[in-house]
């Protein structure tokens, strides 16, 4: 006799096809998860002149789709201000603000339905909990970031009044988690770090670590050329701060060390940082690439001067699979299970950064020692097979 798989609902604010970017990566990594176990539908939003996302979604793990489409929002200086007023005016978070009021479309897609499990992917989408759990036995959130912590550090990295926005989004983030995370049955969170916050945040309800991963991938056999690389959405805050700051206070000292070693920009929305390295002697903005693991691992190192960040960066993880050296700083590695000297180099400060970059670009064998752990470290705990076997050892979750 064969047994009905269990039901689930995902709940995304992007699509998770094609992979591009942390979010929609980790958001693919959670649905073929779920595809494999469950009878699984999707509801996604979609950006004004976005493809269809139906057409991109592997078919044999969906079983249905639905598509909310979003409003037009100007990306204009003027435009984006204007939007980020209103929302400071009204006490709400950016994207908790472009996600909302769309409860209508939400319980349409659901009707008639029933699921064992539903999951909100983001705390952006955390106003549909209700919705959600009048059709759902069991409903959760992956919190890919902690918000509240998020524009902390956004806050403490800019100057006033970038500086006193961030802070006071970070301050209603944080009211917001307060009141809602403990509604939830369960919370995913990235690392131990953001488990403990969540605890403290929300004691009383179930939280999972669910590692940020990547698909399992070879090593990609290419020849070493004499550069450093950094990696992103290069219009994401925390990625154009760490441009502009490795810009400004360490690429100098780099140049003047090592006059003929590049420094390449790769990763979408390049326009996002233009400005800040125009002009650069041997500073190359390549913008998005169709084979990122191969360009990486033509690096010497690949370099995450992070100032702000929440959750764990899976630019280091693209650096692992490609068997590169990494170089970061403290809040660049958080949550990440690698210790300094070992799996990464941890650097705070321009001067201790530069030294390191040096260090590895001179020292051949402790590249390779760092290139070849890290990809240990990968193997063993950030493949998507990985992070898997974590929640197949969940109990309670529906």
């Amino acid at each position: 006799m064969t047994h009905a798989k269990p039901s689930a609902i995902l709940l995304a604010p992007e699509a998770p096809y094609p992979m591009i970017g942390g979010g929609a990566l980790r958001t693919a990594s959670l649905l073929e998860y779920l595809g494999r176990r469950f009878d699984l539908d999707l509801i996604v939003f979609r950006q004004p002149g976005a493809p269809d996302p139906k057409g991109l979604l592997p078919k044999e793990l969906v079983r249905s789709a639905s598509v909310i489409d979003l409003p037009f929002n100007g990306r204009g200086f003027v435009s984006r201000t204007a939007r980020n007023l209103r929302r400071l005016a009204k006490g709400v978070p950016p994207l908790n603000d472009r996600f909302s009021g769309f409860e209508s479309q939400v319980a349409q897609a659901l009707a008639g339905r029933r699921y064992d499990l539903a999951i909100a992917e983001h705390f952006w989408l955390s106003g549909y909990r209700g919705v959600l759990a009048r059709h759902a036995k069991s409903v959760g959130m992956d919190l890919h970031n902690i918000e509240s912590i998020l524009f902390e550090r956004m806050a403490a990295t800019e100057p006033w009044p970038a500086s006193a926005i961030h802070g006071r989004f970070g301050k209603i983030c944080g009211e917001m988690e307060a009141r809602q995370l403990p509604e939830f049955d369960f919370l995913m969170v990235t690392s131990e770090n953001d488990r403990d916050t969540v605890a403290r945040i929300a004691p009383a309800t179930k939280t999972v670590i669910y590692p940020n991963t990547i698909p399992l991938q070879p090593v990609p056999q290419v020849a070493r050329q004499n550069a450093i690389i950094f990696t992103g959405n290069l219009e994401y805050h925390p990625n154009t701060c760490a441009v502009r700051y490795f810009h400004e206070k360490i690429w100098p000292l780099v140049s003047a060390r090592k006059p003929e070693l590049v420094w390449k920009i790769a990763g979408i929305n390049p326009q996002a940082v233009q400005s800040i390295v125009a002009g650069s002697p041997r500073v190359e903005l390549i913008g998005p690439v169709e084979d990122s693991a191969t360009t990486i691992a033509s690096a010497q190192a690949a370099i995450i001067p992070l100032l702000a960040g929440s959750g764990t960066r899976l630019k280091i993880l693209d650096a692992w699979a490609a068997q590169t050296p990494v170089i970061s700083t403290t809040i660049g590695a958080e949550g990440l299970t690698a210790q300094d000297g070992e799996h990464i180099l941890i650097r705070d400060g321009a001067g201790p950064f530069a030294d390191a970059i040096c260090e590895i670009v001179e020292n051949s064998q402790l590249a390779a020692k760092l290139g070849y752990c890290g990809r240990v470290l990968y193997e063993r705990e950030y493949t998507w097979e990985a992070a898997w076997k974590r929640l197949d050892n969940v109990e309670g979750l529906y």
